[in-house]
């Protein structure tokens, strides 16, 4: 067996440098966090709710954005139409958007003064200032990132089931069902979980659009920050508590996208 050369050491160099800054911040959050401030932390009430709304928020976000953009995704990786390069690069404009560009493109589209203001106001919707729009925030600045896997998932099918699949009868929406979906199960649940991560993450656009307000708009990273500069302790716990439960939901999605690749694979 050959040994390393140099460009394997630097690599692995490399790797240790990333891991080390990005896992060094993490750590220091539960370093300086000891289990009576993270137990107070849960038993704040304030805390809680702000906990409980972002678990509400993101899921009925992360519905809205499977149900959506799983479908989109499929169009866009299956199908050749003209300005499609356009189409994928407005879907991952939000991508590259400042929070807080993000929260006045909102209100400029959606707010009471907004482009489509009118149009809600006649129809009695309100998402200003309001649970409703902390879903929409979460919606646009999570959206691109399922999208785009999905997407990838999608396009990387082997063309020749989709062929077989309509060669045997089935129509576009069973071949999408029955053949599309299972196979892209995988790639489809990692997008999932990186749209849920950046939702639980989200600030910025919620707080230009939603404001911060307890109960009703303020969530985990809000309440984080309302406690930055009175409670450190406490911003502390509760960053540690909103850290185990991303990632809880992550080891969760990627155990569960690991058990459909076994799934297919023994099949």
């Amino acid at each position: 067996m050959s040994r390393p050369t140099g460009f394997v050491a630097l690599l692995g160099l490399a790797l240790a440098a990333s891991l080390a800054f990005l896992v060094l911040p993490v750590v220091a959050i539960f370093f300086n966090t000891n289990p009576a401030q993270l137990v107070s932390s849960l038993g704040d009430p304030s805390a809680a709710v702000a906990l409980r709304l972002s678990l509400e928020t993101t899921a009925i976000a992360i519905g809205i954005i499977v149900a959506v953009g799983t479908p989109a995704a499929y169009l866009l990786a299956t199908r050749a139409f003209p300005g499609k390069a356009v189409v994928v690069t407005l879907v991952e404009l939000p991508l590259v958007l400042p929070p807080a560009v993000a929260g006045i493109g909102l209100l400029a589209a959606l707010g009471p003064q907004g482009i489509l203001g009118g149009a809600l106001r006649d129809a009695h919707i309100q998402l200003v200032l309001q649970t409703a729009g902390v879903v929409t925030a979460l919606v646009f600045v999570a959206a691109p990132f399922y999208i785009r896997q999905a997407q990838s998932a999608f396009a990387a099918l082997d063309p020749r089931w989709l062929e077989a699949a309509r060669t045997l009868g089935a129509g576009p929406a069973r071949t999408f069902a029955a053949v599309a979906l299972p196979a892209a199960r995988a790639g489809i649940l990692a997008g999932l979980a990186l749209a849920w991560g950046r939702a639980l993450g989200e600030f910025g656009a919620t707080l230009m659009f939603a404001g911060s307000f307890r109960g009703i708009t303020q969530t985990a990273p809000l309440a984080i920050y309302d406690r930055f500069s009175t409670d450190f302790p406490g911003a502390l716990a509760l960053s540690a508590t909103l850290l185990a439960v991303s990632a809880a939901l992550l080891i969760a999605i990627k155990a569960l996208a690991g058990a459909s690749l076994l799934g297919r694979a023994a099949r």
